[in-house]
């Protein structure tokens, strides 16, 4: 009889399980000849393996190898080490599992209860075991009561839905990216003479850029209004009190002045006083989406980094999975429990204390459900804070106050409004006040919420006018997208899975398509996505990556099969890959034009001041040393000297004290700084010269 193998996703995760799951003392650390460790241990008396892999040990791979030719719509499982230096790391792990697969006569999955986690195992079961199914654990977090449980009640086969979606999704990104990216970069490689650049686009990725590229240019082309308010100060029984007139903005001077003229001389009084008391509910339970633009909002997070942390956090035990889309707290957890164990930790013991004595504990839940995992929630398994890092520290905070937050009582609010006649004009002062804190007390610091107070007044009581102020405004434009709105965006809009978001933000980010916490989509990305919009929308399109995602929706509840989706996504990709060889000459001159303007544009600094040239990052062919010269050169020959070595960025900005342009320097291993090019320029008195 053979022993029985589980499969982990990952080697924190596999320790957990392990000591979990041993019985009788029998739990033994083991070293693989690749120097990774698995642990061997007894159950029921039978005999447990237990390897990790480190999430996805197998890519797609196109089938043919030929250049940068497309369409290409054959794609393979390949070893991730054999796809990339990125991956050669997952190598040990790949040769871990084949030499402990040999004798398993039984094998349990006990990878992450998701798409991602499924198609990880199935991979792993197909590709090094030779098997196409197995028992499946179902767990939400890592403490030992629910891993016993699992295994006890493991599913008797694998979750084939799950699979089928992974597979799905997987192929249909693969030949969006193989076969965009090899018609970009042919397009542009056919028009250079010599070197290219590797260009990408993605089902998810190119629509996403679009929606930003959207809120750039509604920024780039919005024209300010002006608009005028009428701010009244006054003194009401002693108390200053600030109001505006009714009308909120007047859209012409004249309008305002007009409104100050029938004001001059007259009384002032309370015309009205208007006040309600309203509840405000608890907030609900995190899903992935609602973490992660609370994090960013809170402590500047990006969705990765917050998905990374809380990975961390699930791993130790500390809290549930933090993928998934429900706003829903499982039924059947003890919450006091975790309650009294929270109670241990000094900062939270009155705010437990408190919720348990209210009796029976019924959580405040959203709308959203996730048919694989409930909210996001602290367990019982309390970390020690000191062995926390500070962004595990203050990511464990957030969600430990939200999760208690979730239990508590409505808050009370009043607002009042105080509305001030001056002859046939109305002002109005609005005030608000907490009457009863309730879920705002467990959920400080992170509830912004200001208390503007009024004084007591009745109808009838006299004004004193202090003055009336115009304030002259503009319109603004929308707001960038930060890092948590463009997120919370996606979602709204159906781009994506709460899994991949963050990923894909990121991967803007990787490949310089977008800069900054305030979102900007950068000239290269620009120049990307409106050749695709101009030439081959459908690329940008987001109704048809939604379409894409219904049809994983059906596949998930058996009402498609893998193949139909899959071919469809063929027809229609053929499609536009015909439409874009149609056009890919003239795709080809815009990219490479672009590209020309880009790279001229990431070297010009600034105007030079001698004789209005462009200033511009040379790098001398004789000395290979670089420095900033006039692009009218040898007529005018003013230079600066720049530091040597790093990455320079010039800024589009000037120095505050002699007016020259501002670069950026990165250095490998060193905070970037700011510098004047004006080498005499006093800001760099003191300054040792850079070499």
């Amino acid at each position: 009889m053979g022993h029985i193998l589980l499969i982990a996703e990952k080697p924190d995760a596999m320790r957990r399980i392990a000591a979990a799951l041993a019985e009788n003392n029998s739990l033994r650390k083991k070293v693989s000849k690749q120097k990774v460790e698995y642990y061997e241990f007894e159950r029921h008396g039978k005999k447990h393996i237990i390897v990790a892999a480190v999430g996805h040990l197998f890519t797609l791979d196109a089938k043919e190898k030929d250049g940068w030719k497309y369409p290409v719509f054959e794609c393979v499982w390949v070893p991730a080490f054999q796809n990339g230096k990125k991956r050669i790391f997952s190598k040990k792990y790949f040769e871990t599992i084949r030499e402990v697969k040999d004798e398993a006569s039984e094998y349990i999955v006990c990878c992450d209860y998701d798409v991602e986690g499924s198609t990880i195992a199935a991979n792993i079961l197909k590709y090094i075991c030779g098997v196409n199914d197995a028992k499946r654990m179902k767990f939400s977090t890592l403490v030992k009561e629910e891993i016993v449980e699992a295994y006890e009640n493991a599913s008797p086969h694998l979750d084939f839905n799950q699979i089928e979606v992974g597979l799905t999704r997987h192929e249909l990104d693969a030949l969006w990216g193989f076969n965009l990216t090899r018609a970009l970069t042919s397009a542009l490689k056919n028009q250079a003479n010599k070197g290219f650049a590797i260009l990408s686009a993605g089902r998810v990725q190119s629509p996403m850029l679009n929606l930003l590229l959207q809120r750039e240019l509604e920024i780039r082309n919005f024209v300010p209004k002006p608009y005028w308010q009428l701010e009244l100060h006054a003194e009401i029984n002693g108390v200053p009190v600030s109001a505006l007139h009714e009308a909120g903005k007047f859209w012409k001077r004249e309008e305002v002045e007009q409104v100050l003229n029938e004001c001059r001389g007259k009384e002032a009084l309370v015309k009205a006083v208007e006040r309600r008391k309203y509840k405000q509910n608890p907030p609900v339970p995190f899903n992935t989406t609602d973490l992660q633009t609370e994090a960013y909002n809170q402590f500047g997070f990006s969705p990765a980094q917050t998905m990374n942390i809380a990975e961390s956090l699930y791993q130790i035990a500390a809290i549930s999975y933090p993928r998934t889309n429900s706003q829903k707290l499982p039924s059947l957890v003890d919450y006091e429990r975790i309650l009294r164990a929270l109670a241990t930790l000094p900062q939270y013991r009155p705010l437990c204390e408190s919720l348990l004595a209210m009796g029976k504990l019924i959580p405040q839940e959203g709308k959203k459900s996730d048919e694989a995992h409930p909210a996001i929630y602290c367990t019982h398994e309390v970390p020690d804070l000191q062995r926390l890092t500070p962004q595990q520290r203050k990511l464990y905070d957030l969600i430990v106050r939200r999760t208690l937050a979730v239990f508590a009582q409505a808050a009370i609010k009043e607002s009042m409004k105080i509305i001030i006649s001056i002859g046939k004009n109305d002002f109005l002062a609005v005030g608000r006040r907490i009457l009863r804190e309730g879920w705002i007390s467990y959920y400080k610091p992170y509830v912004k919420f200001e208390e503007q107070m009024l004084p007591e007044v009745i109808e009838g009581d006299r004004v004193k006018v202090l003055g009336l102020n115009v304030i002259k405004k503009q319109t603004q434009p929308p707001a960038r997208y930060t890092q948590g709105s463009i997120i919370k965006e996606m979602e709204r809009r159906k781009l994506g899975t709460s899994s991949t978001r963050s990923e894909i933000l990121q991967t803007l980010y990787d490949r310089k398509y977008i800069v900054g916490k305030s979102i900007r989509v950068t000239k290269l990305g620009e120049i990307i996505t409106a050749v695709l919009r101009e030439n081959v929308p459908s690329i940008v399109s987001e109704e048809l990556t939604r379409h894409f995602e219904q049809e994983m929706e059906l596949v998930f509840h058996g009402k498609k099969s893998r193949s139909e989706v899959v071919e469809d996504a063929k027809r229609v990709l053929l499609k536009i890959l015909e439409q874009f060889r149609e056009k890919e000459v003239e795709i080809g001159k815009k990219l490479l034009q672009g590209l020309i303007d880009l790279k001229r544009e990431a070297r010009t600094v600034g105007t030079c001041p001698s004789c209005g040239g462009e200033l511009m990052i040379i790098k001398s062919s004789k000395s290979g040393k670089r420095f900033i010269g006039c692009s009218n050169y040898p007529k005018c020959r003013l230079s600066f000297p720049i530091p040597l070595n790093g990455e320079i960025t010039p800024l589009r900005e000037k120095c505050g004290i002699c007016g020259m342009p501002l670069v950026e320097v990165r250095r490998k291993g060193k905070r970037p700084f700011r510098m004047c090019i004006n080498h005499k320029c006093k800001s760099k008195e003191g300054w040792k010269r850079s070499s």
